[in-house]
């Protein structure tokens, strides 16, 4: 057994940078809590000023909006789940996983949504499947169902709780290590609020969980046994991880970080350039008293004025930060937003707006390939896991243009009206229209769907 509270070292370099993509992503007063580490103090700087500036904070979030917006986009219509065979009861499992994938009214798609903008932010997000803890085990099939023993449900881990791992030599992981930490109210009489930590366990068959409550307590084993895929011999922690090109926050955090420093030092100086300075011109000793509510006597050939900034050195800082703005969209591959938003009239051509947003597009289909590609794998395992009869399959999370499932009828019928002599080819095609134009609907409704739709005679669909 490994030292169960040991960091990964890849972990303990990348912890401090997690903390920072988190405050840059949820910004307000998550950011503002912590700018003392983001705002920049300029050298011999008072310790009022500094404060008084913190004090006066402020962030323009632009990629936590690009991060949602991708999220959201890609979630636009929900992926198609198909589970073909003739096992009813997988069916129905399979169903009510979509609507509550984590015994907390979750749906599949939402969970996984989350899933997503957790990797987008840090690079990867870990997902656990996991089933219900029972008193004995069960003899048939039936009595697991009946019990709940094979209901899976899913537990979703950010990457900073998943503190060490390790993989063998083909890539597969032998066993990992996930800390996580909550307040809960003690169990003694003063019912003080306390600091409880968890570290569970897993390798490819067994689990461990620990627990240590409040300041000075020792850690305690709590429970242990064999996991939910023990019997496939794999650990039960899938992760959804995107490429270092694909990474939004990394690729977005200095250039906001660059913007978050100019802006609010722009800001500044604008608010100082209000509170003119009064310059007096004078070959005598100066010692009066300046203020609203004073006055000064001059001299003969004494002279008064005040100081005012010229402006140059602000419009150059205005420039700069529109600059700015539009890098971090462009390195998040929405370039056409970055040229929506440089000038009130957008004066590109239609074929450059398309070519911008296809683009996106693209990109848009890597992350849908990231995501199906994963539930599939966690999909897949629970159904090995428990030895269903179903074949599994996820599509779908390619199409992204509003008009395009009209675009997509047309294309379907040209298709059909060739008269390609495959019957399997015309199920196909339906099941594809019928789940995208569905795809708010419950999945037990799809199942049936995808049901009838097989059980039609070439007939029947012609």
């Amino acid at each position: 057994m490994h030292d169960i509270n040991r960091e990964h070292p890849e972990y303990i370099a990348q912890k401090a940078m997690w903390r920072q993509y988190k405050d840059l992503y949820g910004g307000g007063e998550r950011l503002r809590a912590n700018a003392f580490e983001y705002l920049v103090r300029r050298h011999k700087e008072p310790a009022e000023v500094y404060a008084e500036r913190l004090n006066r904070v402020f962030y323009e979030n632009y990629v936590g909006s690009i991060i949602d917006w991708y999220a959201a986009t890609l979630m636009r219509r929900e992926p198609m789940m198909l589970f073909e065979g003739n096992d009813d009861g997988a069916k129905s499992f399979y169903s009510q996983l979509a609507g509550n994938c984590d015994l907390k009214g979750t749906s599949l798609t939402e969970f996984f949504r989350q899933q997503f903008v957790e990797t987008l932010v840090c690079g990867a997000s870990y997902i656990v499947v996991d089933f219900p803890r029972t008193s004995g085990p069960a003899v048939t099939r039936a009595q697991e169902d009946i019990s709940g023993q094979s209901h899976a449900y899913l537990v979703d881990y950010r990457a900073d709780e998943v503190i060490n791992w390790n993989y063998d030599q083909a890539g597969g992981m032998e066993w990992v290590v996930i800390r996580t930490s909550y307040l809960q109210q003690s169990k003694v009489t003063d019912a003080r609020w306390e600091k409880e930590t968890r570290w569970i366990y897993y390798d490819r068959e067994n689990f461990q969980i620990y627990r240590k409550a409040g300041d000075g307590r020792p850690m305690e084993l709590i429970d242990e046994g064999r996991h939910g895929l023990a019997a496939l011999h794999r650990v039960p922690v899938f992760r959804l991880k995107v490429t270092e090109g694909l990474w939004l926050m990394n690729k977005a955090a200095l250039l906001q970080l660059e913007h978050f420093n100019k802006s609010n030092a722009l800001s500044w100086a604008l608010t100082m350039g209000l509170f003119a300075t009064p310059v007096v011109y004078s070959d005598r000793e100066w010692n009066q008293i300046v203020g609203e509510s004073y006055y000064i006597q001059l001299g003969p050939g004494d002279k008064f004025g005040w100081t005012e900034p010229e402006g140059k050195v602000y419009q150059i800082a205005a420039d700069n930060l529109v600059r700015l703005k539009d890098e971090i969209y462009r390195v998040c591959y929405q370039m056409g937003q970055a040229a929506a938003t440089s000038s009130s009239a957008d004066t590109r051509s239609g074929l450059s707006k398309q070519r911008d947003f296809s683009i996106t597009q693209e990109v848009l289909r890597a992350y849908g390939d990231a995501v199906k590609d994963v539930m599939k794998q966690v999909l897949l395992a629970i159904a090995a896991a428990r030895q269903d009869g179903v074949t599994i399959d996820v599509s779908g999370l390619d199409e992204f243009d509003i008009e395009d499932f009209s675009n997509e009828l047309d294309d379907a019928k040209k298709l059909l009206d060739l008269g390609i002599g495959s019957e399997t080819l015309r199920k196909q095609i339906f099941k594809k229209l019928a789940f995208k134009y569905l795809c708010d609907a419950r999945q037990e409704i799809k199942n049936q769907v995808a049901e009838e739709i097989d059980a039609q005679s070439p007939a029947a669909g012609s």
